[in-house]
């Protein structure tokens, strides 16, 4: 049987130099050298095949993976059991040289566990600051809707501010800082459900699914044999450097207000001609979720090899920038409506704008030159109302008319025709 894992192109997953005779700490020697600016997407894919030689297959949680680390953004992953959401998460901190923790949430932890506490020393009467395991670069909060809210809390502040407050002072937290945390969605007893300010700070919800039957034929035969040894690739120094080259990468205003009305779509359904789709929705997405999907989307237009963001990026982040940000109403509950539905409306319904690609990339050219600032560039922007396509959403993204598919178990459909 075939290994899926693929060697990335121009050598990008040679054999590090070995770690120097006689050192306990061995500094990864970087595949991809930043200083000679080699392609950003060579560096996703020597990250991508360390990561494979773990994880078979999940192409899609592995990309949100990498756009997560270069937008800076937390990322929370959801999933049944034994979806290798964890070791993902483990592999990646492996793969980059950077400090980590792992924190398992348990009904009996507290905040302090955390994000640390102050300890009294009698024999000089002072207080003595013990920072918790929150002060590392990447954190893992495993199976987080397993502690109370008020743990799940205590990462508010530092999720946003990037720092933590024990007592009168605040304690910055090391750059980069990332939290990635997993979660069960089928069980319920001994579970606490995120608050909605917890769920608002993750960048996306990544829903990761069942393995395909060769995949997991190769998952099987990789566990009778020693598991792979992951080499490092990249230090913290050197993220943070491909995190600034991010900031180069240019994003039209037809674009920005695509994201901006993709997000105002699940707040005013009845806005993009879903009133139907309104009484399933208690509250829509925040200024936070366009945001999020434009960062994430200039991520993603730099993982897949360009300077510039096209329409099919925000397309293909939508879903898992979006998802958690919707709160379902009682009668979705009850028809059994999910976001992810709701999220296939409102994408289908928004104009998505159609570039000339020679267009975009002399715009983006020029703004790199600095001679377009705050251009709008609508002169080459059509909006339009069909669905996205393999043409103007770029991979991934979903094709068909949604109103072309049969609406006999569509419950928008029912209620519309109900309200007729």
């Amino acid at each position: 049987m075939t290994d899926p894992t693929r060697e990335p192109q121009q050598n990008a997953a040679a054999a590090p130099t070995p770690a120097a005779s006689g050192s306990t700490t061995r500094r990864p020697t970087s595949r991809v050298r930043l200083d000679d600016a080699v392609d950003a997407r060579q560096t996703a894919e020597a990250v991508l095949y360390e990561i494979r030689r773990v994880i078979v297959g999940q192409d899609a949680m592995l990309e949100r993976v990498l756009v997560a680390l270069l937008s800076g953004g937390h990322l929370l992953l959801e999933g049944v059991p034994g979806l290798a959401k964890t070791l993902t998460i483990k592999t990646l901190a492996d793969v980059l040289h950077a400090s980590f923790r792992r924190i398992q949430f348990t009904p009996d932890l507290v905040p302090g566990d955390l994000v640390g506490t102050r300890i009294y020393r009698p024999d000089r009467g002072t207080f003595d600051t013990e920072l918790g395991p929150v002060f590392c670069n990447f954190l893992l909060a495993d199976e987080i809707n397993r502690a109370p809210a008020k743990v799940q809390s205590a990462l508010l502040e530092v999720m946003q501010e990037k720092q933590v407050t024990i007592g009168p002072e605040s304690h910055p937290v090391p750059r980069p800082f990332l939290v990635m945390a997993t979660q069960n969605p089928i069980e319920s007893e001994g579970t606490y459900p995120l608050p909605e300010a917890q769920v608002d700070r993750f960048m996306m919800k990544v829903v990761v699914g069942y393995p395909t039957g060769e995949e997991e034929a190769v998952v099987v035969e990789r566990s009778l044999r020693p598991a792979a040894t992951v080499s490092p690739i990249l230090t913290a120094e050197a993220l943070a450097a491909l995190q600034a080259m991010m900031a180069e990468v240019y994003v039209d205003r037809p674009i920005v207000d695509y994201a901006v009305a993709l997000t105002a779509a699940t707040r005013y359904p009845e806005r993009v001609g879903l009133p139907n789709v309104k009484p399933y929705i208690a509250f829509g997405a925040s200024p936070r979720g366009s945001i999020n999907l434009v960062h994430a989307a200039r991520a993603l237009a730099l993982v897949r090899g360009r300077r510039y963001v096209v329409p099919g990026d925000v397309v293909d982040l939508a879903r898992d920038v979006l998802r958690h940000r919707i709160v379902p109403s009682f009668t979705a509950l009850a028809d059994e409506v999910t976001a992810d539905m709701i999220l296939d409306k409102l994408i289908g319904a928004v104009p998505v704008p159609r570039f000339a690609h020679e267009a975009l990339i002399s715009r983006q050219e020029a703004a790199a030159r600095g001679s377009l600032v705050g251009g709008r560039g609508r002169d080459d922007a059509v909006p339009h109302r069909a669905p996205a396509t393999a043409s103007n959403a770029g991979p991934g993204a979903e094709t068909g008319d949604a109103d072309s598919e049969d609406d006999g178990d569509d419950p928008f459909a029912r209620r519309e025709e109900v309200s007729a």
